[in-house]
């Protein structure tokens, strides 16, 4: 019997590769009348209250970040600059290559899959167009639910979603957000995501306080999660349960 009736998926850094921004944002930089450094700040200063959809819709988003930025696009630069950053994003995803045979494999073995996501608007257009989109049963979006990772709503509507209790499901990320101890504290189990890219990548809120186990790549997570994860030396472990983190 597998150990888990369900798995739930970080996105960025997580489904996708670390997260680099291309060149492409450049672009609505220049038709946000700015320079790339300063929108590449407030972006970063901003992610939060964006990503938990506090300003708005994605017009109402980028609007927002130009009065930071002190700037006034005309009408119909705001809407060639909304298209661009669709671009850009789409752009700066790279799926993991075992993201797809990952999910399958689960999917094969009987058990359910989903993603919760801290994201902004771009993602949920972005997503129904790629290969792991129909692989995942549930999709929780931080932007749409209006709250972001680690709060505990976020891991137990996913879990309703699935229509599986928070211990039957393992959680997996590569620990922005806090999203791992947040997964622990709401019940569920979890694994970090160690993979060799992520070292220093771009992310909000790093889980520092995790101290629980690890794997190397999404492969991984198959035998875990189905209970046939042979004893390894190499720093991996069954795991952590909801009480195996305290705070």
């Amino acid at each position: 019997m597998p150990h888990f009736r369900a798995v739930i998926f970080d996105f960025f850094g997580t489904l996708s590769h670390a997260v680099e921004r291309g060149r492409r944002h450049d672009v609505v930089a220049d038709l946000l009348g700015c320079d790339r450094q300063a929108l590449i700040h407030v972006l970063d200063r901003s992610f939060p209250v964006r990503a938990s959809g506090q300003l708005g819709d994605a017009r109402a988003s980028l609007r927002w970040l130009c009065r930071r930025l002190g700037t006034r696009p005309t009408d119909a630069a705001l809407d060639a600059a909304l298209a661009a950053r669709l671009d850009a994003v789409r752009a700066d995803i790279r799926l993991r290559a075992d993201a797809v045979e990952t999910l399958r494999a689960l999917r094969r073995g009987g058990l359910r899959t989903g993603l919760i996501s801290d994201c902004t608007h771009e993602l949920p257009v972005i997503l129904p167009d790629l290969p792991v989109f129909p692989l995942l049963d549930i999709r929780v979006l931080s932007v749409e639910e209006g709250r972001c990772k680690p709060d505990p709503a976020l891991y137990l509507a996913a879990c309703a979603r699935l229509a599986v209790a928070p211990p039957d499901c393992l959680y997996v990320g590569d620990g922005g957000g806090r999203e791992l101890t947040g997964a622990i504290r709401a019940g569920l189990s979890a694994v970090r995501l160690a993979a060799p890219d992520l070292a220093g990548h771009l992310v909000f809120d790093p889980d520092l306080a995790w101290s629980g186990p690890l794997v190397r790549s999404l492969a991984e997570v198959v035998a875990l999660a189905t209970g046939d994860d042979p004893a390894t030396g190499d720093g991996r472990a069954p795991a952590a349960t909801g009480t195996s983190v305290q705070g």
